[in-house]
């Protein structure tokens, strides 16, 4: 209000007419409450920044975050503000140890941290896909000429049901293994029909290792023969080999049909000549999805990777065209996520799940975090539930993942302004392809002006040092896209097996540039280069 008061006073001073008096009043809250309003809000639900900067970081729990307390103790020492913890996996029992052992780590290092439970949501997802056959291959070491260099080394075993198998290792029946002796040889036709002699170099009581001179593929059921010299000693039989994940490949034109249910997925059904007789088809067990869905509507597939258009609905089968790949043909496995930007899907905010794990927070978290936040009513349901269960306290983060989201943010705002502690996260992940990648950053912008006009503090996230938290080295988009973080009150961090680092590389680029940067205003600080002139 004090901005649009500032305009309106400034055109009736250049139109040259006197201020109106029902206009002349005192703004309801002034620029410097403005932003002094925001950091309160900030403080009450992320809890205070660190001295060194305003911005907080957030970082998402790996499962062995329940095991390892002293993983933890580093995240805390490092700089961490806020512990995510995502209700889609693990368990309660799980998520207890971990908040256990941050408590452990505030109290040995005398530093606070805020937990959050991120609510699994109604995440529509693909249904798994029918796996493979078995199948062990072994195939001897090769100079980069293909010549031979060392064999195979493969280990028989005997088998034992529901046992975890090594690289290497094959489980059989029968008695070839109690009649094996150095020297002797092992004869099959492997998957291909192709014959196969190993030589036995070491034996024990349920085991013989052989090796082997050329690549084989063996799957169960392959019989086996035990030979010394020119006679056959004994016998035996490939055992029960764990099922291999398969993937749907999808290329552009194209058809996949989705059908309702946890259904296995499977590849096209093609003739002889290539031709496909029946299409490729995976599940979606979220009903609602095609009572929603209308031909023509936009369809999305793991992130992204893969889109499509819906050619025809009925109540059971949705029909989709692939319109387009990343990278030519990709391939669709279990669990992916499935978006639906054109389509108004009529969801329930909160899942039985959902409100079971709401009162479970309501005991150890600081702020609950509900995922694909579409219409005000959502907002009010969940406000109605920590009610309920007497957990008025939780603050409540608005994950706005989804183009409906971004379009109702005015009233989501409005809505949520009636909790006392409140944040938005943009969730960039689902958002980019819901509203297009080319606009993501306008969209992620205009975000986080409206929530400063309100005085929601934001939080950063998705994808933030992706590369350096999973593979060690950050791109230099990455970098700058961190740059950008600090216009957020909070940044999100996922896992990884370089969290740590990723974690202090986040916290010296977020200290360099608070002096330059506040919310959307430049600080202009003296430049650093500046010195050497």
């Amino acid at each position: 209000m004090a901005s649009l008061d500032a305009v309106f006073d400034i055109l009736c001073f250049l139109q040259k007419i006197a201020v109106p008096k029902q206009s002349k009043r005192i703004p309801p809250i002034k620029f410097e409450q403005g932003n002094a309003f925001l950091a309160d809000h900030a403080n009450a639900i992320m809890g205070p920044p660190p001295a060194e900067c305003k911005v907080r970081i957030m970082v998402t729990m790996p499962s062995e975050a329940a095991t390892e307390p002293s993983f933890i103790y580093k995240l805390l020492a490092q700089g961490m503000n806020i512990m995510r913890i995502n209700c889609a996996h693990d368990t309660p029992d799980d998520w207890v140890q971990m908040v256990a052992h941050l408590r452990q780590a505030e109290k040995a290092l005398g530093r606070s941290c805020k937990v959050c439970f991120d609510l699994a949501g109604p995440k529509v997802r693909t249904w798994l896909v029918e796996p493979a056959e078995g199948v062990i291959k072994w195939r001897p070491q090769r100079n980069r000429l293909g010549q031979f260099g060392a064999p195979a080394l493969v280990r028989f075993v005997k088998e034992v049901p529901g046992a975890m198998l090594e690289s290497g290792v094959v489980p059989i029946r029968g008695d070839l293994l109690a009649k094996a002796k150095v020297g002797d040889f092992v004869e099959l036709l492997d998957a291909r029909a192709r014959a196969h002699t190993l030589r036995i170099i070491g034996v024990s009581t349920d085991d013989c290792l052989c090796q082997a001179d050329h690549t084989a593929y063996v799957t169960e059921g392959v019989e086996l023969s035990l030979r010394r010299k020119r006679k056959i000693v004994g016998t035996g039989t490939v055992g029960s080999l764990p099922l291999s994940p398969q993937t749907i490949l999808l290329k552009p034109d194209d058809i996949l049909d989705v059908v309702k249910g946890e259904i296995l997925g499977r590849n096209a059904v093609r003739d002889d000549k290539g031709n496909v007789v029946e299409p490729a088809i995976v599940g979606c067990p979220l009903s609602e999805v095609f009572s929603s869905v209308r031909r023509g509507e936009r369809i999305f597939f793991d992130d992204g990777k893969i889109a499509g258009t819906i050619q025809s609905v009925t109540k059971d089968r949705i029909k989709v065209k692939i319109t387009g790949v990343a990278g030519g043909v990709a391939k669709l496995g279990d669990e992916k996520g499935i978006n639906l930007p054109d389509t108004d899907l009529k969801l329930q905010a909160l899942s039985p799940k959902d409100l079971s794990d709401l009162a479970f927070m309501a005991k150890h978290g600081d702020m609950v975090a509900m995922s694909f936040v579409q219409k005000p009513k959502d907002i009010e349901d969940l406000i109605a539930a920590l009610k309920h269960l007497d957990a008025s306290h939780l603050g409540i983060v608005l994950k706005i993942e989804t183009q409906r989201g971004f379009s109702c943010l005015p009233s989501l705002l409005l809505t949520a302004m009636q909790h006392s502690a409140v944040a938005v996260m943009i969730a960039r992940g689902d958002l980019g392809v819901e509203v297009g990648f080319e606009r993501l950053s306008e969209v992620q912008e205009e975000i986080l002006w409206l929530c400063e006009a309100a005085h929601i503090p934001v939080i950063w996230a998705t994808q933030v040092l992706e590369s350096l938290a999973k593979g060690g080295m950050p791109s230099r988009a990455e970098v700058t896209d961190a740059a950008m973080s600090t216009r957020a009150e909070c940044v999100m961090l996922n896992k990884g097996p370089y969290i740590l680092q990723t974690l202090k590389f986040l916290r010296d680029v977020l200290n360099r540039m608070e002096s330059h940067q506040e919310k959307k205003t430049a600080m202009l600080r003296r430049l650093s280069i500046s010195k050497a002139i």
